[in-house]
């Protein structure tokens, strides 16, 4: 065995343990399939915990997120919506505590609307959202804010006791309009630049180079919305990735109100951490 490796690391452990479960499932007799509970006392056998392994197979029971509809725009700038959904240990009200106290935490939203089982946040805006960028500028060991410019939407739907389907949606479609909007309004003056030289009897070479290059740079504008949209997608798993990890612990606290918010955020920038 000494051609084993001395360390090994997450990637590597992620696809050992792939391979591993391969060949123990291809030396079982599955027929047409085991159920659930052949399923967790073959996990049992390689020291896999029945609470991982009922969690695992109530998320390939709800399937994987469906593709958004995708089109031109989404071709060349990005698209404009993005979503991502795990099923995660808690009761609704549990995971829902921990995406308020999470996103009052690390990012700069505020709650537009919360009923039992769907939460909606927007970014926050005037002097809170000044005072949260600071204070977070200044904390060292922080992770970079990523749906401060995203309407967020948080569904959580219980599958059976203990265990919650949330899925989490970025709509990022008016940032993604402000964007074309500036591509648009630099290519239309590259236009007019043309035509006015077409007009003046300018050579031909000219306008079409003018053209060509105002009509690029725009195109460069709005293509730069991608920074912002995989910075949300990014966030949505980095939330559900808080909710996994967290899952079955002891609830954090009540996530501070406006006012609250407020104090502490002044509270870090005068303490200057």
């Amino acid at each position: 065995m000494s051609n084993l490796p001395q360390r090994i690391d997450r990637a590597a452990l992620d696809r050992i343990l792939r391979r591993a479960a391969e060949l123990q499932a291809a030396g079982a007799d599955v027929g047409d399939g085991l159920s659930a509970d052949e399923v967790i006392a073959l996990g049992k056998e390689v020291g896999i915990p029945e609470a991982q392994l009922r969690q695992a197979m109530l998320e390939e029971a709800s399937g994987p997120v469906a593709p958004a509809s995708t089109g031109l725009l989404d071709d060349l700038v990005g698209p404009g919506t993005h979503s991502a959904r795990r099923v995660v240990r808690g009761t609704v009200a549990e995971v829902e505590a921990r995406l308020l106290a999470w996103m009052s935490e690390h990012e700069i939203l505020g709650v537009q609307r919360h009923v039992p089982g769907r939460i909606t946040w927007e970014p926050l805006g005037g002097l809170q959202a000044a005072l949260r960028r600071g204070s977070k500028a200044m904390a060292k060991g922080t992770q970079s804010i990523t749906l401060d410019r995203a309407l967020v939407t948080a569904t959580t739907m219980e599958l059976e006791p203990g265990y919650c389907l949330v899925t989490l949606t970025a709509d990022l479609r008016s940032v993604r309009s402000a964007y074309l909007g500036g591509g648009a309004a630099v290519a239309s003056v590259g236009a007019a630049g043309t035509l006015v030289l077409s007009v003046l009897g300018a050579f031909w070479v000219a306008p079409l180079v003018l053209g060509a290059a105002t009509l690029g740079a725009g195109l460069l504008i709005a293509r730069t919305y991608r920074t912002p949209s995989e910075r949300a997608a990014i966030g949505l798993e980095r939330a559900l990735d808080h909710l996994e990890r967290h899952g079955g612990q002891p609830l954090p606290q009540s996530a501070p109100s406006l006012g609250e918010a407020l104090v502490r955020d002044v509270g870090r920038l005068l303490r200057g951490s």
